[in-house]
């Protein structure tokens, strides 16, 4: 177990993080539920969240508001947009609980246990200095709800690295006019390793598939050259592809919340 002194050291780099993100203007960071649902119980687990969405609505339920991303190997993850790790106490069920009563909730989240045999939370940061979205910095891309997420896992001695191809990567996009936009996450509290995860929104498998040709024909062998010298640093890559899930989603009326959609 960590001493006292490291969790102390890892919640100040946490918000040190953050307040270096924030001087660019458009920090974000993510409180992300992580579930690892098993095949079997797929479509009891999304009628299960479908209900909790119901009963939040049916109820107003405030002060909590999620999006879902569901990828193709069964993890679904609840994303919110927080801007400190009181938000995440503060975001809570107690509104419901109050509401449906103790039986009916404790048997929703039963019901919720049953699908998944590992789940769990985390924090990940929004990097707007290494995202490439000319039109404007957005998690919201309405029309394209499919997504594809590109995770590189780095060593932290070789984290400055790979941010300083990410940039050069970045700056080729933009002489290229790429039509390809991506935001880059990286990973923050809560997570055991360094990863940078680059998240691509399209309209649907296809045409990702047509723009990340284009893209790679458009970049030719100067991007080529770049990619190869950037993964040189990075210790594993993987790539998944999901789609957001409105209809798994729920934001209050609140005026003050707003719903991410990554």
């Amino acid at each position: 177990m960590q001493s006292i002194s490291k969790i102390i050291g890892t919640i100040f780099c946490f918000f040190l993080s953050l307040s270096m993100y924030a001087q660019e203007g458009k920090n974000q960071a993510f409180w992300i539920h992580e579930d690892q649902v098993k095949p079997s119980m797929m479509m009891e687990y999304e009628k299960t969240s479908k209900e909790l969405v119901e009963a939040c609505k049916k109820n107003n339920v405030q002060n909590i508001q999620w999006s879902v991303a569901s990828m193709d190997d069964g993890t679904f993850l609840s994303i919110t947009p927080i801007a400190n790790l009181a938000d995440i106490q503060n975001m809570n069920f107690g509104d419901l609980r109050e509401k449906v009563g103790d039986d009916t909730f404790n048997k929703m989240f039963e019901d919720f246990n049953k699908c998944y045999e590992n789940h769990g939370d985390y924090v990940t940061l929004l990097v707007p200095s290494l995202s490439y979205m000319p039109d404007g910095l957005t998690t919201t891309t309405p029309g394209q709800e499919y997504r594809v997420w590109h995770r590189m896992d780095v060593s932290p001695a070789n984290i400055q690295k790979v941010q300083s191809k990410m940039k050069e990567l970045k700056d080729l996009f933009a002489a290229k006019n790429s039509k390809m936009h991506y935001r880059i996450y990286r990973s923050g509290f809560g997570n055991v390793g360094d990863y940078f995860v680059a998240v691509i929104s399209a309209k649907d498998a296809m045409d990702y598939d047509s723009m990340s040709a284009e893209n790679q024909k458009l970049l030719g062998k100067e991007g080529e050259k770049l990619f190869n010298e950037m993964f040189d640093y990075v210790d594993a890559y993987s790539i998944k592809r999901g789609a957001m899930r409105p209809d798994l989603s729920y934001q209050s009326t609140s005026e003050n919340t707003k719903i991410a959609k990554e």
